[in-house]
């Protein structure tokens, strides 16, 4: 079941009927949320991953109830019924028995996460050892297995689940409002991330959104299938026909370089398109998810983009990965290790590919010359001056958006061979012409000026976006909103392109 398509609407419509109108107490509502996330992503075709689902769900809650159990046990309990002595003693081997669970918790669920999306990649690593046996495995599973839906997710909620009440948050004895939590449909494929505790409390005291809430979801739905359909699948089909792996080598610098630019605004606009229809649709039920962008593509440094592009999974690598590690705590060469560590897990954990790995991996490098021009403008006063001056804000931000833009072909060819004649062909190599006339003249109706002047245009919207949200702080009111809600969806209707691509993140 696609967001944007009416099959959803009336999905949505009906959920809903059955949460405010039929369901009256709070294990009916998460009985309908549960229930209508299951007939969710069954629409998906992915029925057989359904079990894997479940058992995660019913795993991470068991484990999660032993944790809790067993700190109530530790810290109560145990001192109350024995002597202080026999206490002190028992004490380290509880808290050794507790991080047992905790590990195979978190194995658990980066055995699922291996197992459902990493086969095939691991398999066709070890093919040449065994040509003739592995090859043809592996290249039937790359053609073959496909990953459950939303398993990354998933399996990065879970772990913060269990990480989080080993170190003190509240779990859930309730196996419902669990499962209501991990299933809730709107975030169930692709995020944002969200914390129990930060979800859980929010069920405790529904109440029917006010006009202004209502308002303010239907505004983020109307606009993120603006950004979807309007402006980010229309700039697929160029994407598409520019890096079709059959033709890439008959394009020419240009078209690359157009290509580019249009695939990190496709991939943004996307995004963050599906996180507004997911933070308007759960508004619909009383609930506030976090939100996932602000404003990347005007940070001025790579490590303010990260702060501001796919925030909770940022968040979540900081939280469980970065810190845990050492953090900036250890010295510079242990935080320049720890930066490389935790943008290579978010390579990896983006895809089962060496495109994804190699992304990782130059971020990495980023963020630790981004570290290290910190730790020397600290001791080299005309070096901090001029980062803190508008020349460096504009350079800052010309290297990070060229970074960040140029890096994003290893998301859309993960495969080396193909990222790798992009790059060779980035500079100075000529068009083909029947390949000119196919793109642009029979396909898209337009030149390449006006590819360039559309891409600009969308830019400079965005820029303005940006200058009325946070530097003039001018929002609309409800009442123009609820106006433009209409507007803005018969624009989607009449305007889209006829076949809705799932969104990018799909994927991961």
């Amino acid at each position: 079941m696609k967001f944007i398509s009416p099959a959803y609407a009336i999905f949505l419509c009906i959920t809903l009927i059955f949460y405010w109108a039929i369901a009256k107490t709070q294990s009916h509502k998460l009985w309908v949320i549960v229930i209508s996330s299951i007939l969710f992503y069954i629409s998906f075709r992915q029925l057989q991953y359904f079990p894997v689902i479940a058992v995660m769900v019913l795993v991470n809650y068991w484990i999660g109830k032993l944790l809790l159990e067993s700190q109530i046990i530790e810290y109560k309990e145990v001192q109350d019924r024995l002597g202080d002595d026999y206490f002190w003693r028992w004490l380290p081997r509880g808290r050794q028995q507790r991080k047992r669970v905790l590990i195979a918790g978190i194995l658990f669920n980066i055995s699922i996460l291996v197992l459902a999306k990493y086969i095939p990649f691991i398999v066709s690593i070890f093919a040449p050892i065994n040509p003739n046996g592995l090859q043809p495995i592996a290249i039937w599973l790359k053609t073959n297995f496909l990953p459950p839906l939303g398993i990354s997710f998933l399996s990065f909620e879970s772990a913060a689940y269990l990480i989080d009440v080993y170190k003190g948050s509240p779990a859930t004895g309730n196996l419902l409002k669990y499962a209501a939590y991990k299933s809730f449909f709107p975030k169930l494929v692709s995020g944002p991330i969200t914390h129990y505790h930060q979800f859980a409390p929010q069920l405790n005291n529904l109440q029917f959104p006010s006009i202004e809430r209502l308002t303010e979801a239907g505004w983020l739905i109307a606009s993120g299938a603006i950004k979807k359909t309007l402006i980010a699948d229309n700039l697929a089909t160029f994407v598409k026909l520019v890096f079709d792996p059959n033709t890439l080598d008959r394009a020419g610098s240009i078209d690359l370089w157009l290509a580019i630019f249009a695939y990190g605004l496709q991939l943004y606009l996307d995004f963050s398109g599906y996180v507004d229809i997911v933070l308007g649709t759960a508004i619909l039920f009383g609930v506030n998810l976090p939100t996932n962008f602000n404003f990347p593509y005007l940070s001025t440094s790579i490590a303010d983009f990260w702060r501001r592009w796919h925030i909770s999974l940022g968040n979540w690598l900081r939280d469980y990965i970065y810190i845990p590690l050492g953090g900036s705590r250890l010295g510079l060469a242990r935080t320049c290790l720890n930066l490389m560590a935790l943008m290579l897990i978010s390579g990896i954990w983006h895809g089962a590919d060496w495109g994804y790995i190699l992304w990782g991996f130059i971020h990495g490098v980023a963020l630790v010359i981004h570290r290290l021009t910190h730790v020397l403008s600290g001791k080299i006063k005309p070096l901090a001056l001029f980062w803190q001056s508008p020349w460096g804000h504009i350079s800052g931000w010309i290297v990070t958006q060229s970074l960040v833009f140029i890096t994003w072909i290893w998301f859309r060819l993960p495969n080396l061979a193909q990222s790798n004649l992009v790059f060779q062909h980035l500079w100075g190599y000529p068009r083909d012409a029947q390949f000119v006339t196919k793109i642009y003249l029979e396909n898209l109706n337009l030149a390449d000026s006006q590819i360039f002047l559309v891409l600009l245009g969308i830019t400079i919207a965005m820029t303005i976006a940006y200058i009325f949200d946070r530097i003039l702080k001018l929002n609309l009111n409800w009442h123009l909103k609820l106006t433009l809600i209409p507007i803005c969806l018969s624009i989607v209707w009449l305007l889209s392109p006829p076949e809705s691509l799932a969104f990018i993140y799909f994927e991961f």
